[in-house]
């Protein structure tokens, strides 16, 4: 299947006469010695990747290393030097005027760091301002910008202005008037970073949630590591214009690829990354609820377990048996255990690890983990939880709060 957005070996130099630096870059020369060499900067320097249909795509770095570039590359704001880009199949640095239009119009839309909400338009007109500059007549234009609006929680504020708004807001605003133009693609420079640290929590759980639903494709630039590893379903590790390391979160902290990733994941704090599923392990054994007490019982005394949790039809969690309701059923010569199946305490895939472990606290048993559709994914237990913060953070262990 052909990828969504891919880099072929892609090169972007700054600057004019760029034949001599691109020479010397093919000749295997540093960044530096090229700007040196011509004055010329390499600002993507053979990269190569591609995203899928769907994905979070995050591209992280520090200041100048490249990812602002190669998001102005993909939406054909800059053209590269060698390689190409391609969209849909498609390469972007071939593409005419009319058809780079298009592209802009409607296949990427952007979300930027800064609002740049026309002050004297309400909101519903600040969204629907792209579909006005497409010339979709005006009663779609604000139905549409009203149903943006509410997937993004404002629809209460549809007729306010801009300076009514607080910053978390006007973002929101910024990410509904590229929702209403439906592009497949969404390109997203920094867009929290301008947010205080609550806030942008915020918007990044609101961008999970909201990603869960319009399935878009999302190349989201970030300098904050902890934002990358949360929000990507894949990040990509760049420096001096060039790709270090892609993978997942789960990956590139488990498995960074050379020294200069592991210098760069110093200091991260995985209780803010990890999630309930990528730590959960599936119990020694389970039992469906058409099964009878005598398997019960058989299951507890081989896992040495004094409960079990019960599933039904496409393992959706029910709840959990304990061992001494099963012995009374068993004594009273009963057959199905329905009866005594109680509530159990569970957390989502998707909550971080430092909700985790609150909710680990309270529950009776260990913690089961479902899914959106309540289906059982696994369980997590204290000494999982510790020796995953053991492997991650050198044994510092988590503080009980």
């Amino acid at each position: 299947m052909t990828a969504k957005i891919e880099a072929r070996n892609l090169v972007k130099i700054y600057g004019e006469n760029t034949a001599k630096a691109l020479e010397l870059f093919n000749r295997g020369c540093s960044r530096s010695e090229i700007i040196q060499e011509t004055g010329l900067t390499v600002g993507v320097a053979g990269v190569n990747f591609e995203i899928a249909q769907g994905e979070v795509f995050v591209i992280i770095g520090l200041s100048g290393s490249g990812k602002s570039t190669l998001l102005r590359c993909i939406n054909g704001l800059l053209m590269p030097t060698s390689g190409s880009l391609l969209v849909d199949g498609n390469a972007v640095e071939k593409l005419n005027d009319e058809e780079l239009r298009k592209l802009h119009g409607e296949k990427i839309s952007m979300v930027f760091q800064h609002f740049a909400l026309l002050p004297n338009r309400t909101i519903t007109d600040n969204v629907a301002f792209g579909l006005e500059l497409r010339g979709t007549p005006f009663e779609e234009r604000r139905q549409r910008a009203q149903e943006a609006l509410i997937k993004v929680g404002l629809e209460e504020w549809k007729d306010k202005f801009p300076s009514e708004l607080s910053g978390g807001m006007k973002q929101r605003v910024g990410l509904a008037r590229a929702l209403v133009m439906d592009s497949d693609i969404l390109l997203m420079d920094e867009p929290f970073s301008a947010l205080d640290a609550l806030i942008r929590a915020e918007m990044q759980e609101e961008l999970i949630s909201l990603q869960q639903e319009i399935k878009k494709t999302v190349v989201f630039v970030t300098h904050d590591l902890d934002e990358a590893l949360r929000l990507g379903d894949r990040i990509a590790i760049m420096r001096d214009g060039a790709i270090e390391q892609i993978g997942t979160a789960d990956e590139i902290l488990s498995n960074p690829a050379n020294e200069y990733v592991e210098k760069f994941l110093q200091g991260i704090d995985v209780s803010k990354i990890l999630d309930a599923n990528s730590i959960s392990k599936w119990p020694r054994e389970v039992i469906r609820k058409t099964e009878s007490v005598s398997i019960a019982l058989h299951r507890m005394k081989k896992a040495d377990m004094d409960y079990l949790f019960v599933l039904g039809a496409r393992n959706k969690l029910v709840g959990m048996i304990l061992r001494e309701d099963v012995l009374k059923l068993a004594k009273d010569r009963q057959t199905s255990i329905k009866d005594i199946i109680k509530e159990t305490n569970t957390v989502q895939s998707n909550t971080i690890m430092r909700d985790v472990y609150h909710e680990l606290r309270i529950a009776e048993k260990d913690l089961a983990v479902v899914d959106d559709k309540g289906r059982f994914l696994g369980v997590i237990t204290h000494s999982v939880l510790l020796m995953t913060l053991d492997e991650r953070k050198g044994g510092d262990g988590i503080a009980e709060s």
